[in-house]
């Protein structure tokens, strides 16, 4: 069990954010991650939809022999978690909006978050805002284009500028000392939002605090390989043939990336 992968999904590259802080923090593990470049973006669809796809992902990754399961996609965490959870006999760790944080830290007492509609219109982000948001005001946009965009390869393009400069100005105008990134795209769009922002707004992700659970999950279940000799292995399967994903990962090595029509 201890040399099993660590299965990821997402809907498409995006969770490969979250994917680099896991392998960076376990750099002995392996892994599978499968973009679901093919249904991007989940956050536009209906729940029935998003659960149909997660099931599908989920049991693809069950398949090919993962120990645990990184759910790398906020939409898909906070409409499908607690069902996986209780449809199969196998760890998930799931991705929401680092709210926590930065209702630790503001010192405006007003937040941004950006992210999907699919995720701002769930319940469990109704729940977590309602446990960590008293006395704080929250302006919540919804990225509307920009997970497309990044699955494209179009960061750096003025079309991504002018939609990050439409969706962030307000909430500048608001007086927001953090914006939380509701969507593991986002964090590679961080270069960018920084143009706009400055330093004077603090850019919260969830990446580094998942790669911590998957950890303590993986050390409480005495799950993490400890073959020392071993080289990890990482397997990128994307159901579109497109050259996004080696881009955005830049020059990893043990890392092989395939098209599978899964």
């Amino acid at each position: 069990m201890n040399t099993k992968p660590i299965g990821i999904f997402d809907s498409g590259v995006g969770g490969l954010s979250i994917w680099k802080e896991i392998i960076e923090l376990l750099p002995m593990e392996h892994t599978i991650y499968l973009a679901d470049s093919k249904n991007a973006p989940y956050g536009n669809k209906s729940k029935e939809e998003i659960l149909r796809l997660c099931k599908k992902n989920t049991e693809k990754l069950i398949q090919l022999g993962c120990k645990i399961i990184v759910v790398a996609c906020n939409t898909a965490t906070t409409n499908a978690i607690n069902l996986l959870r209780a449809s199969y006999d196998i760890p998930f760790i799931g991705i929401e909006p680092a709210i926590k944080p930065a209702a630790l830290q503001t010192q405006s007492k007003i937040i941004g978050i950006l992210a999907t509609q699919g995720t701002l219109n769930s319940s469990l982000f109704a729940e977590t805002s309602k446990k960590h948001m008293e006395g704080i005001k929250i302006i919540e946009t919804v990225g509307k284009g920009l997970v497309p965009l990044i699955e494209e390869n179009r960061i750096n393009t003025p079309e991504m500028r002018d939609l990050l400069k439409e969706y962030i100005s307000p909430m500048i105008s608001e007086k927001i000392d953090h914006l939380v990134l509701g969507c593991s795209h986002y964090p590679f769009l961080i270069p960018e939002i920084k143009k706009i922002t400055g330093n004077s707004i603090s850019i919260i992700d969830s990446g580094r605090a998942v790669a911590k659970q998957t950890k303590a999950i993986l050390a409480s279940e005495q799950h993490l390989n400890d073959q020392i000799s071993s080289k990890s292995s990482h397997i990128i399967y994307s159901n579109i043939k497109s050259n996004t994903a080696r881009a955005l990962i830049g020059d990893y090595k043990n890392v092989t990336i395939t098209f599978d029509p899964f």
